[in-house]
This record gives C-alpha cells, sequence and structure tokens, in this order.
C-alpha cells in the first residue's frame, strides 16, 4: 500500500478531550439528576455535537434542548481544558517524524470549529497541518464516510492512498466507508468498541505498525 497522506481524528486520538468530555456529561446530567453511563458515551463518541447531544436527551428524556446543552458546555469546558489538556503519547513524536519524510497531514474531526481552534492554539499545533475539517465543514458526520472523502479530495488523492487515525467505532466506519487505510488507536474510553474491518489496532500513536507502515526510520 502506498500512503500519501493522514488523517487525524481530533478527540481522544490527539488530545485526552474525551475523558473530559465525560467530565462535562457528567456533569450536564448530574444538574438534571441523570448518570452518564459508558452506553451513552459509545453512542455519543465520534459524532458531531449536536447529533451526541440529542441522543442524550433522547436517551434520558431531558427537557433541555441542543442549544441548552451547548450553551452549559461552553460556560463548563473552559476551565477544564485550561488545566487538563494534555496531548495523548506518541502525538508529537509522530507528528515531527511525519513532518520530517514530508507526509502532509490533516485534521478531521466531529468537533465545531471554535473548540478545535482552542485545543490547537493550547500546543501551537494548528500551523502543522495542511487544513482542517470540523463539524461545520461536513452536512453528514461519521459515521459517514464524506468528512474521510472531503479529506482525501482535498488532499488530492485517492481515500485508498491516505491512513486514518481514529479512537472510536463511529470513526473507524467512516474511515473504512470512504475506503481508507484505517487504524484504530483506541483509549479507555473506547475499548469495548467494534473496531471490525480495521487494518490495525494500535496500543497507541507510538506503535511500530504505523511507523513501519508508512516506512518511517
Amino acid at each position: 500500500m502506498q500512503i500519501r497522506a493522514i488523517a487525524f481524528d481530533l478527540d481522544g486520538l490527539m488530545f485526552n478531550t474525551e475523558e473530559l468530555y465525560i467530565d462535562v456529561g457528567t456533569e450536564l446530567l448530574r444538574r438534571r439528576g441523570k448518570e452518564f453511563t459508558q452506553e451513552l458515551l459509545d453512542q455519543m463518541m465520534g459524532r458531531q455535537s449536536h447529533v451526541a447531544l440529542q441522543i442524550m436527551i433522547d436517551m434520558h428524556g431531558l427537557k433541555a434542548t441542543v442549544e441548552d446543552l451547548i450553551a452549559e458546555t461552553d460556560v463548563i469546558f473552559p476551565e477544564i481544558l485550561r488545566t487538563r489538556l494534555q496531548p495523548l503519547p506518541g502525538l508529537l513524536d509522530l507528528l515531527a517524524v511525519l513532518e520530517k519524510k514530508g507526509l502532509p497531514k490533516c485534521i478531521a474531526t466531529s468537533s465545531r470549529r471554535v473548540f478545535v481552534d482552542k485545543v490547537l492554539a493550547a500546543f501551537q499545533l494548528e500551523p502543522r497541518f495542511a487544513f482542517i475539517l470540523a463539524q461545520e465543514d461536513i452536512p453528514r458526520g461519521k459515521p459517514f464516510p464524506d468528512i474521510y472523502l472531503t479529506a482525501a479530495e482535498r488532499h488530492g488523492i485517492a481515500p485508498a492512498e491516505m491512513l486514518v487515525l481514529e479512537d472510536s467505532q463511529n470513526g473507524c466506519r467512516a474511515a473504512l466507508a470512504a475506503g481508507a487505510i484505517t487504524v484504530a488507536v483506541p483509549g479507555e474510553h473506547s475499548r469495548n468498541h467494534d473496531f471490525s474491518g480495521v487494518n490495525h489496532i494500535a496500543h497507541s500513536l507510538a506503535d511500530d505498525w504505523i511507523y513501519r507502515t508508512l516506512e518511517i526510520d
């Protein structure tokens, strides 16, 4: 397989934001006398925020609207990001070696652009990517393939020439449906997901398989 570009998911793949989302979701539901469960997390993960929050509303029969929950999230999240946001193991080393090899890379995320900008700014990472696709750029979010089809098109390559790094079942389904080379990098939040069909399940972004496949020494 010839890999000509890389697409990174953001949440739970590049940064520990999935665990931070759990804290925010737990607080949103605590205020309403409800519990945030693994079942809910599995359904929400990898989806666009308005879709994920509607799942939360439907599962718990909340009276709040998606707009209500987004507004509350925007109040709760900034302090959590400021004090607890961290890149996940292997990210910075992998970015450095990809740049040394000259392989272009992008971010393809279900998160809102305003959130993506804040997260990347914390570590000055945005200039290191060719482009970023966020929630607002893709009408149909993961697990639909649209975001990765668009990423391949923006890279100017066939999807089969693009390696996608994802941490969630919905994200991997999107990448596989697009025809991309798909690597699952599950975290504690997604180890029980169904990653059927992926090319590899990595232990982290430092996994030897990734480096061997990219022909990086």
